[in-house]
């Protein structure tokens, strides 16, 4: 997942701590813009698009918590952390209640922090792609009408699909040539992510590959331990 361009809004009343994690997130091809209190950081926020908030909770002017409150009212999307000196459990459930994607507890590994980042802004890449209004493909020599459900080979007459079959396509079509993360999935279509909706999903790619078959050029390849990819040979170098 490219980092590059990537803005980040910190907001941390700690000079010294902000200044070097600042440094830490840039030397990690971020863009960082830094804000020293909670009013500094929502006029910073007003003015600009973020990829991804970190937010101190104890500031002065204006706390974390309600920093982040009024972010969401501006911005349903855009994934926060909240970092905090405390540990209890009423901050950690209050912090999440006000649309917080993590939260880290002071002092924390970096790397730890750096990964966090990485893994929220994938999902929220991926969620934009599962979100999209696409509705009609071609995947090698099929035709893709997720709308209507219709998988069409050549001039053939249509199957149709049912509609978990027909969506696990689309999510496929959607990453083609490219890997369709396995939660996502899960979540985008069975609403969870466990062992019997993963082995659920593994019934349904099974259904597609049968269907796909028809067409050498296509296939549906097991990413292990992370998902799958709908390929087209002859667009890719295997």
């Amino acid at each position: 997942m490219e980092t590059v361009n990537k803005k980040i809004l910190l907001v941390e009343d700690d000079p010294n701590f902000g200044t070097v994690l600042k440094d830490y997130l840039t030397m990690n091809d971020y863009t960082v813009t830094h804000a020293k209190n909670g009013m500094e950081g929502f006029e910073k926020f007003k003015k600009d698009d973020y990829d991804l908030c970190i937010l101190d909770v104890m500031m002065p002017y204006k706390d974390g918590f309600t920093l982040a409150k009024e972010i969401r009212e501006k911005n349903q999307e855009v994934p926060i952390i909240f970092l905090t000196a405390k540990a209890m459990k009423e901050d950690v459930i209050k912090g999440y209640k006000v649309g917080a994607d993590d939260y880290l507890n002071k002092p924390f590994d970096s790397e730890v922090l750096l990964m966090k980042i990485k893994a929220i802004v994938q999902r929220k890449s991926t969620d934009s792609i599962a979100d999209s209004k696409q509705f009609d493909f071609t995947v090698g020599n099929f035709q893709l009408n997720s709308k209507l459900r219709f998988l069409t080979y050549k001039g053939e007459s249509p199957i149709k699909l049912s509609p978990k079959e027909n969506d696990l396509l689309r999510l496929l079509a959607l990453h083609k040539n490219d890997l369709m993360p396995r939660e996502l999935a899960l979540t985008k279509i069975w609403r969870d992510d466990n062992y019997f909706t993963s082995r659920s999903m593994d019934v349904y790619i099974a259904k597609l590959r049968k269907y796909l078959s028809k067409d050498d050029d296509v296939e549906i390849i097991n990413i292990h331990g992370e998902g799958f990819r709908l390929v087209v040979k002859s667009e890719v170098d295997l």
